[in-house]
């Protein structure tokens, strides 16, 4: 009972104060609508530790329980309940650490804004809904806060909606994830046609008999394995949540919403909805060698190809963004190699260092009166010390260079995915080596050009730069903390341990299990490709943006044509606007002018009454009161009928 009122606290203590917040944002104090929202922030994140407590130090059993029987349709039950084991617990506390240490931050960034309650009010919500999905013990649950966060991330996106650019960057995002939940659902339909349930376990026990299922979706196609169909449909949902390729378009637009969404969105919610979501269906995936190579190259090609993006962008918030979904790809690349563990490993501590960069950038965007642009920057590093070396460590963590939290679990995805036995394995360890160059390349070209060289902004902003306030500065050590030494300390009972520190919440494959500890891997560093790789890419950025900025000049003249395709974003923008913008458009305005204004409205209902003012026009004529008119139709109609008697 005790795990039940800590998972209710929990979820519930989030909702409570965006309730308080949006309800009553006209008539509270702007100060109120923030207290009420941390408070329960704090609330549940100290629900989730002493849950943590229960379930991982104390391997107290996991608890799967119904609340309560939401509806009944066609003889089907759909519940609410909890699924309360390492794996959510290990997600509740991401999800809410994280959250809560972005309200403190927005305390600072969102001052003065008129919307302040209502913010608030959004990321409280935000975080109720993603701890709604990662504790569900069911697809009904799950899916509910699988479309919670997608509306919240829509509202803050467009959170400044007066702004052109914020109200189309939070509907792309919105229809984008439509397009993945087409996939989803149809998954859905098809797990509750074959097991008459939508409950995790009921699937779960199913899958021996299921895997002997087929599925014949054309006459001239062959059947396709019914497990296959599940695993790749629930992935297409997961490509659109975590922003892999094709359905990653969305993420680099969710960028013209305030910086502290960005960083919730891109750390702890949303994005790691489909990662989460593939371990958690671990069981399924391990039977599908389709739907694991599926993943694998999906996850891979996104890892290096949204990487390079980030190569010719000036924003200094999308080049974070572009790293984000270079990130995914990595953990997308864990679980189609059956390293569930490294997935949700680099899922935790991105996760924190992540949100420390974005945060970081926040602070440099204050400082400089909301200026992005990296070109109008630099040396920010005197003016600005503790965003300096806050923003360094995140940079270090991301590139995976030892001892960040980024290098344990980053390395043990390259490796996991070296090992794997599946034919795409080659082609994706290969994806994630020049990935991590890439990485460490755009990161410390974004950190060199902010925080080095000769301040590129006007006198006026010099004079009256500052480092950030207390507010948006305790967020960032916090933070920086984790970014440092987390993967250190996680790193055995991750990846190392057996059972590891998921326990059965996830199926564990025998090459990801190793022997070793945090220790060896730090001590034999050298010896992997991908830190010489990483390291490489450091020196490459030195040696560009500080020694020599003239080669960087030099490359986008003789690679003009590769710069013109990533500045282009490989034409996806182009396609979508073509094809789905336009073809879209066209095709609503043919089913206005046509089926709507000339077929429903000029034929069906204009059309008859029309038709029945003319039906009355005439019965008027026919009514004239003559009575020798009426003695004339009499006879001529005796004379019709007697005509007709007579052929017939």
């Amino acid at each position: 009972m005790l795990i039940k009122y800590l998972s209710l606290i929990c979820v519930l203590a989030p909702l409570l104060g965006s309730l308080i917040a949006g309800l009553g944002c006209r008539r509270l104090h702007p100060v109120t609508a923030h207290r009420v929202t941390i408070a329960g922030m704090m609330i549940s994140l100290a629900a989730a530790l002493a849950l943590m407590k229960l379930i991982i130090l104390d391997h107290e059993p996991a608890q799967n329980m119904d609340l309560y029987l939401w509806a009944m349709s066609g003889g089907f039950d759909f519940k609410m309940g909890f699924l309360i084991d390492q794996l959510s617990v290990l997600m509740m506390i991401v999800v809410n650490t994280v959250s809560l240490l972005v309200h403190i931050y927005s305390i600072a960034y969102m001052k003065d804004d008129p919307g302040y309650a209502r913010f608030f009010s959004y990321m409280s919500l935000f975080t109720f809904s993603m701890l709604m999905l990662v504790t569900a013990n069911n697809f009904t649950q799950l899916f509910f806060g699988w479309e919670g966060v997608g509306l919240v991330s829509y509202l803050l996106i467009s959170f400044w909606f007066k702004k052109d650019s914020a109200a189309a960057g939070g509907l792309k995002a919105f229809l984008v994830n439509r397009v993945g939940d087409f996939g989803f659902i149809l998954a859905l339909a098809l797990i509750l046609s074959y097991c008459n349930s939508l409950d995790y376990s009921v699937l779960f026990a199913q899958l021996p008999a299921l895997s002997h299922e087929s599925v014949e979706l054309f006459s001239f196609f062959p059947p396709v394995s019914l497990i296959t169909l599940i695993a790749v449909l629930i992935f297409v949902g997961a490509m659109a949540k975590s922003a892999q390729i094709p359905l990653h378009v969305w993420l680099p637009e969710s960028m013209e919403g305030p910086t502290p969404i960005s960083a919730l969105i891109h750390a702890a919610t949303m994005v790691t909805a489909g990662i989460y979501l593939v371990a958690r269906l671990s069981p399924l995936y391990e039977l599908s060698t389709v739907a694991l190579n599926l993943v694998l190259v999906v996850g891979a090609t996104g890892a290096l190809f949204l990487g390079l993006l980030a190569l010719v962008e000036n924003d200094i918030k999308r080049i974070i963004a572009y790293s984000t979904m270079s990130q995914l790809g990595y953990m997308m690349a864990a679980n189609g190699a059956s390293g569930y563990d490294a997935a949700i490993f680099h899922l935790f501590t991105h996760a924190f260092f992540k949100a420390l960069l974005f945060l970081a950038a926040g602070s440099i965007i204050l400082s400089l009166h909301h200026e992005q642009d990296l070109r109008k920057m630099g040396g920010l590093a005197k003016y600005m010390p503790v965003t300096y070396v806050t923003f360094l460590i995140g940079a270090l963590a991301l590139a995976a260079m030892p001892p960040f939290s980024g290098f344990y679990s980053k390395d043990a995805i390259i490796e996991m995915v070296q090992h794997s036995s599946l034919a795409s394995a080659p082609y994706a360890y290969w994806c994630l080596i020049i990935g991590a160059f890439i990485t460490a390349l755009y990161i410390f070209r974004a950190f060199f050009m902010a925080f080095h060289g000769t301040p590129r902004f006007d006198i006026d902003t010099q004079h009256h730069l500052k480092e950030s306030s207390w507010e948006a500065l305790m967020p960032l050590v916090l933070l920086a903390i984790p970014s440092l030494i987390l993967g250190f300390y996680l790193a055995g009972p991750m990846l190392y341990s057996n059972p590891g520190l998921l326990g059965d919440s996830i199926v564990y494959k025998a090459e990801s299990v190793g022997t070793y500890s945090a220790v060896f891997a730090l001590i034999n560093a050298p010896e992997s490709l991908a830190f010489w790789v990483s390291l490489g890419g450091i020196a490459f950025a030195v040696l560009c943006y500080v020694f020599c900025p003239s080669i960087p000049k030099w490359f986008a003249h003789r690679l003009s044509l590769l710069v013109k395709i990533l500045v282009d974003q490989y034409g996806f923008d182009r396609f979508n606007n073509l094809v789905f913008v336009r073809g879209t458009k066209r095709l609503s305005d043919f089913f206005y002018h046509v089926t709507d204004v000339k077929l429903i409205d000029g034929f069906f209902v204009n059309g008859s009454g029309r038709g029945i003012e003319r039906i009355a026009e005439l019965s008027k004529r026919l009514q004239s009161g003559l009575l020798n008119q009426y003695v004339l139709v009499m006879i001529v109609a005796l004379v019709v009928l007697l005509a007709w008697q007579l052929l017939l």
